[in-house]
């Protein structure tokens, strides 16, 4: 059954994970006076499910708004505060689809292993959330349900099933209703609920009571709200109770139907996103109101106090014309005082002149008074458009001709157009225009209750009219219980605590590495700064010996489980990724969670016990990858604790594991570490050179043959990096010196280590992690370009919540007259012709300089051109600049013509390394393996949007024309966003895995995309086909180019193929390369095409 048919989507549990983090992002645990953030627990359908999309990232940040506080007591029948709480939230899709959550928050035990891991006090408890998620509206069937599953949690009786059992049957198997035609039945053990719809000619559904808002605000407060909604006002409703601001914003989006709320929309929004109340776009957001706001600017915010009735704002709402609010504000109070509004009225049926809203009148409230008050403020829209649909207007702009409507308006009225300020910015409203397109739906005309209303009021019908009759009654649908586990009738499952799912042994390995981790943290010594230690009890109580016991238990705890994953690794199959591994990403994290260095360090124990026991050392294409990334991970972080030891033993494995190229030569994973700049400094060379001389074998042998040996290990081991001639002859020759080596022990050591170079150069070429003098290798030769291999690293999800209400806001969206604000020109040099071999050299050497700034590998390159910018005449200061991207998670620009200064901004907001960046004339935008996408602002380098959407690392980004932007991603899809409504607004490609590559002509509407699945896919976006599935490379496709009717791909076959998009055939195959192709482009000015390795 697909996620579509049921009504109950996912259930999902929510508290203190495994890893705990404070508010402000701080790891551990810091004290019980702390808030922490939320985490997913557990989930039905799991989160490996291939058949159901995962619920929204955001969701524990959201269903827990003011974050985990941590307790030492639970339930307390004396103090309502410990009672639980059950509330509903709203979410809004990047698509402005709404997705509906039942909550139910209550304190619940720690589990144990968390509170041994981080020292927390014994028995303590910590805020749990329980939530059942859907799309469709129906908030009393998802509480009811919710609060039975509840119930039979913890009562004392005990559930005849496990409870997962129960819910995985009951979001499962209830499907949702069709509207006005079934009831569906169904039980949560011995309780008895249904769900039902009303039918599409109806009001739209709202399965909430509007009660709520008119209990709040009384009558002229809540025509002043409805007024400041309807032209679109920054709204922010306020109430200590959450299920208040979601029921008081849900019945206000229901009161100004048919109009439509089209900007942010966040009934709660969680406390530290109080700084969005800035945001100078309409939104509508709810606060608890125990959240501060002294330090947040309101001016022009509408603040809706539900509490105290009351409403400020500092700026004028312009009213409602008298006709329409007196009318508005008479129907309402008939409706909420009846008794009052019609005390003067005979008590006897007048046949017609009976008011249809006083029907209602002494009964309590309940769906009847819903509906009247619905149907009063449909009334309205009907009177103050009347008449609307003779001024539709398609030709124009705005698809309305307002000025003849209000002209038209003034004569009917008697008042001047001056006067309607209200109904003047209402038609000029996004919702107003968004109603507009809506009317040109055919099926939108056809449920059109205000037209419908409109023309049974020009009849002189009742309003009542326009609804369907009463229908027989709806057809019952009974879902079945589930079957008994085939346990005793008798045995009954009780619980003190809401109980976890079951585990896959994936999911369990990986929480015990991260708890292992937390331990080492938590116990570590007081004299390491690296890490804080949060003194409870025990942690107080253990003496220095049982402080260092603890720990090597701890060390020996990370290596035994570092040595299962590595074996684990090299065992993948054949078609497995291990860059998408489990294993990959479990070693990736406990080298980088470690701040003492004990993942990095054994690690590469690791691999030499490994290499020891008699293992080969031979590496798939793939594992060579994933070997080499994970070594450059641990001799960074090495390097960054002063580590060389660890940076040592990874330098003399890396010299063991090889893969085979297609001639049968091995290919070493330490030529692949050059990029790293611990190779360039001397203290290293020196630490290496004494740790051989102190660990040689025969420590017997002549002094000038024993360091000559160790300056012959060190050379081999410079020569396998690729180290430039000159730069590796200088450190070896000062070490040389001071250990008095003669002139004739140099002249050899010299040659050899030329012999190494020329031997390396002769097949592998000019090594390309470093830019060096071309004259080093004694031989001319072009520029060396840094080249990286791709490195996809599982993201960790990181203020979620905040990347969530961020990507809801709109910025300024004009174009900037100026990108940076510089005072000196740039002058654009350009080259023609054919210039002399010596001279080109000579200005190659003399304009090659190394810009410093990024702290690891470059990871992402991106040009500024004339034509991304506009640059027509020579007037744009920022053509010609550069923009980089590293693993250091920073995006840098660069302006080359000054010399010293180039460095002009780094860009901070990603959370893993940058793999991919475009710009235009106004934006920069950068995709990242943190599965997100920013936008930024090219003059004030500020973080405009952030693009939430895909599910694995960012691996491509384009921006386009009409502030649009392209991106492709490890999960397989291609998706085009809105950047001025934040909005991803189709996924216009999807492979069958990792896109790596991406192509578009913007001028045809052809995307091509390539990766994993080894096919190149085309599709013509604009009418949602697939054009061609391109296949002949055997392995994965790394990089492409398009040039009209031309696609070139470059592969780890090899092999480069050149495609024409006419016939979807390959019309050429490139197969003189002696390695994997990273890069193709295409040359305009000789047809000729360029390829890299």
């Amino acid at each position: 059954m697909g996620s579509s048919s049921r009504i109950f989507e996912y259930f999902v549990v929510c508290g203190l994970g495994p890893e705990i983090r404070a508010l402000d992002g701080a790891k551990g645990f810091h004290g019980v006076e702390e808030m922490y953030m939320p985490a997913f627990l557990d989930q039905f359908p799991p989160s490996n499910h291939a058949l159901y999309p995962p619920p929204p990232p955001q969701l524990p940040t959201c269903v827990l708004p003011a974050g985990v506080r941590i307790y030492s007591s639970g339930l307390d029948t004396d103090d309502i505060s410990t009672y639980p709480r059950s509330y509903p939230i709203v979410l809004t899709e990047g698509d402005g689809s709404k997705i509906y959550v039942s909550c139910i928050a209550f304190r619940d035990p720690i589990c144990e292993d968390i509170i041994e891991a981080y020292q927390i006090p014994a028995n303590s408890f910590a805020d749990k959330c329980i939530c059942l998620v859907s799309h469709s509206p129906s908030f009393q069937v998802l509480r009811d349900a919710l609060e039975e599953i509840f119930v039979l949690c913890f009562s004392p009786a005990g559930c005849s099933k496990p409870l997962w059992d129960t819910i995985s049957h009951m979001v499962s198997h209830v499907t949702l209703p069709t509207p006005g035609k079934n009831r569906v039945l169904f039980s949560i053990e011995n309780c008895l609920l249904s769900a039902e719809a009303p039918p599409k000619e109806w009001l739209p559904h709202a399965d909430i009571s509007f009660q709520p808002l008119v209990q709040c605000l009384d009558v002229d407060k809540l025509i002043l709200l409805f007024t400041a909604v309807l032209l679109e006002r920054r709204i922010l409703l306020r109430s200590n109770k959450y299920t208040l601001l979601t029921l008081v914003s849900e019945a206000i989006c229901h009161l100004i139907y048919p109009i439509r709320w089209q900007h942010v929309y966040i009934p709660i929004i969680f406390s530290s996103g109080v700084d969005y109340i800035d945001a100078p776009t309409p939104y509508m957001m709810g606060l608890h109101s125990g959240v501060d706001t002294s330090a947040v600017t309101m001016d022009g915010v509408v603040v809706v106090d539900l509490e105290y009735n009351r409403i400020t704002t500092s700026e004028e709402i312009p009213p409602i014309p008298e006709t329409e609010h007196s009318f508005l504000r008479g129907e309402i109070l008939k409706l909420l005082q009846p008794n009052v509004v019609g005390i003067d009225f005979m008590k006897v049926n007048l046949g017609s002149m009976g008011d249809y809203s006083l029907r209602s009148g002494t009964k309590s409230w309940g769906q009847e008074h819903d509906f009247q008050l619905r149907l009063i403020f449909l009334r309205f829209f009907a009177q103050i458009l009347s008449g609307y649909r003779n001024f539709i207007d398609t030709t124009s702009t705005t698809g309305f001709n307002s000025q003849a409507f209000l002209k038209k308006r003034s004569r009917a009225t008697n008042q001047p157009v001056e006067s309607m300020s209200m109904i003047m910015q209402f038609i000029e409203t996004q919702g107003f225009l968004d109603y507009l397109e809506r009317c040109n739906s055919a099926e939108e005309n056809a449920n059109n209750l205000l037209d419908k209303l409109q023309d049974a009021t020009g009849r002189g019908q009742n309003p009542l009219s326009i609804f369907p009759s009463e229908v027989a009654d709806p057809e019952i649908i009974t879902i079945a219980d589930p079957k008994t586990d085939g346990s005793e009738p008798g045995n009954r499952h009780c619980y003190k605590r809401f109980p976890a799912s079951a585990r896959t042994e994936e999911q369990e390995e990986k929480r015990k590495s991260i708890l292992a981790i937390a331990s080492g943290a938590s116990k570590q010594v007081p004299s390491s700064p690296s890490i804080r230690v949060h003194g409870g009890p025990k942690a107080e109580s253990l003496s220095p010996r049982e402080r260092a016991a603890e720990r090597e238990r701890m060390v020996l705890d990370i290596k035994v489980k570092l040595q299962g994953l590595w074996l684990r690794l090299l065992r993948l199959g054949a078609t497995e990724d291990p860059l998408s591994s489990f294993e990959y990403g479990t070693i990736l994290a406990l080298i980088e969670s470690d701040a003492e260095g004990i993942g990095g360090s054994g690690f590469v124990e690791c691999i030499r016990e490994h290499i020891h026991s008699g293992w080969q050392c031979r590496l798939t294409d793939e594992q060579f990858i994933a070997v080499k990334e994970l070594l450059k991970m641990a001799i960074t972080l090495a390097n960054s604790r002063n580590d060389l030891a660890t940076i040592r033993d990874a330098l003399e494995v890396a010299a063991e594991m090889y893969r085979k190229d297609p001639n049968n030569v091995q290919d070493y994973v330490q030529r692949h570490l050059l990029s790293l700049s611990v190779w360039e400094e001397l203290r290293f060379w020196d630490f290496y050179f004494e740790y051989l001389m102190e660990n040689c074998s025969n420590k017997s042998t002549n002094y000038v043959t024993l360091v000559t040996a160790q300056l012959i290990v060190m050379a081999t081991h410079m020569a396998g990096l690729g180290l430039p001639d000159i730069d590796s002859w200088n450190m070896i020759e000062k070490i040389a010196e001071r250990n008095n080596l003669g002139y004739k022990q140099l002249i050899k050591l010299r040659a050899l280590l030329t012999h190494l170079q020329q031997l390396r150069i002769g097949y592998w070429g000019v090594a390309t992690g470093k830019s060096q003098p071309l004259q080093s290798y004694g031989m001319a030769s072009p520029l060396a370009i840094d080249v990286s291999d791709e490195s996809q690293q599982p993201a960790e999800a990181s203020g979620l919540g905040r990347s969530w209400v961020h990507s809801m806001f709109s910025r300024d969206r004009s174009l900037r007259a100026s990108s940076f604000n510089r005072a000196n020109d740039t002058n654009a040099v350009a080259t023609t012709g054919k210039t002399d071999i010596s001279a080109a050299q000579k200005k190659t050497q003399t304009n090659m300089r190394t810009l410093r700034g990024h702290t690891c590998a470059i990871t992402a390159l991106h040009c500024v051109t004339r034509k991304e910018v506009w640059d027509l005449v020579g007037d744009r200061e920022d053509a010609g600049f550069f923009i980089s991207g590293s693993t250091d998670c920073t995006v840098k620009i660069w302006d080359p013509s000054l010399r010293g200064s180039e460095l002009r901004a780094t860009l901070k907001g990603h959370t893993r390394a940058i793999r991919t960046i475009s710009s235009d004339r106004g934006k920069i935008v950068s995709g990242a393996d943190d599965q997100s996408v920013i936008v930024w602002d090219k003059q004030t380098f500020k973080l405009l949007e952030e693009l939430k959407g895909h599910e694995a690392p960012v691996s491509s980004v384009r921006m386009l024309s009409g502030e649009r932007v392209l991106t492709a991603s490890h999960d397989g899809t291609v998706k085009m966003w809105d950047v001025r409504t934040d909005t991803c607004v189709a996924t216009v490609g999807r492979c069958q895995s990792a896109v790596l590559c991406m192509e578009y002509d913007d001028s045809t509407g052809i995307l091509a995309a390539a990766g994993r699945d080894v096919m190149a896919h085309v599709w013509d976006i604009r009418s949602s086909k697939q054009m061609f599935k391109l296949q002949g490379h055997t392995k994965w496709i790394r990089s492409m180019r398009m040039n009209g009717e031309t696609i070139i791909t470059g592969s780890d076959d090899w092999t480069a193929r050149v495609w024409s998009l006419n016939r979807g055939t390959c019309d050429a195959v490139l197969a003189c390369h002696a390695g994997p192709i990273l890069c193709v482009e295409y040359s305009p000015s000789d047809k000729g095409i360029i390829t890299g390795m």
